[in-house]
């Protein structure tokens, strides 16, 4: 290891990773500006963190991790309330970073602590009647919308432009022309992002339940042949340095 390489963690390039991407985004998030951050050449990093796709895994191994820690500390009566809390523990966990879900999409989890997390809440949903399978569909599932539902909200909330304007889509949008368009881009612009993801999610978890004891041939190889494809999908949005 190199002299310059000695004093620095994986833990310090991880905090100072996650304070340029909340300052600068994804665009911004390079090790040399992570490097500045710790007053260390790029080099030094390289110890640690060989590229910058190693590092969003660290990044994001960082805030799954806590995310399973707080979805698992809470009380589970039903797997309807287990899947609402996760999803909604994530969501904010995602959300308290710029750029937080694209980013962390697609991580590979560097953490062994997180198969712990994950095998509890397996054992814990065969107890509610799913198998392995249905219950880690189920998990895949609801971790895909709200990695979804995230992106959408952030790439509205974070434009440099007024692109996503009310007034902008008024006049873009003929209500005369497209009378439901413009009433429900209206309602999805001006309402509480809260309350909708949650809606949302009732229904998402609702179509859910249909995992719970198995589904029928058809329908069970198409989603998990979506299932599959998802995390190549999710990675091709993610930038390398």
């Amino acid at each position: 290891m190199s002299s310059m390489a000695k004093g620095i963690t994986r833990d310090a390039i991880v905090e100072a990773a996650l304070a340029v991407l909340d300052e600068a985004g994804m665009d911004g998030l390079t090790l040399r500006a992570v490097a500045q951050r710790l007053d260390v050449k790029a080099p030094a990093l390289y110890w640690h963190v060989r590229d910058k796709k190693t590092l969003l895994d660290e990044m994001g191994t960082r805030v799954w991790t806590e995310i399973a820690a707080a979805a698992g500390s809470g009380e589970r009566s039903d797997w309807r309330d287990a899947l609402t809390s996760y999803a909604t523990i994530a969501r904010r966990g995602l959300l308290a970073h710029r750029d937080g879900a694209r980013a962390f999409s697609g991580t590979y989890l560097t953490d062994a602590s997180v198969l712990r997390d994950q095998e509890a809440d397996l054992a814990w949903m065969e107890q509610q009647g799913f198998t392995v399978d249905a219950a880690t569909d189920a998990f895949a599932i609801v971790t895909a919308f709200t990695i979804g539902t995230c992106i959408e909200e952030q790439e509205r909330l974070q434009a440099a432009d007024a692109r996503y304007a009310l007034a902008l889509r008024d006049e873009r949008v003929d209500a005369a022309s497209h009378p439901r368009v413009a009433a429900s881009g209206r309602r999805a612009a001006s309402g509480n992002a809260d309350a909708r993801f949650a809606a949302q999610l009732a229904a998402v978890i609702e179509g859910v339940g249909g995992l719970r004891g198995g589904l029928r041939g058809g329908l069970r190889e198409g989603l998990r042949e979506g299932l599959r494809t998802a995390p190549a999908q999710a990675e091709s949005g993610r930038m390398e340095a």
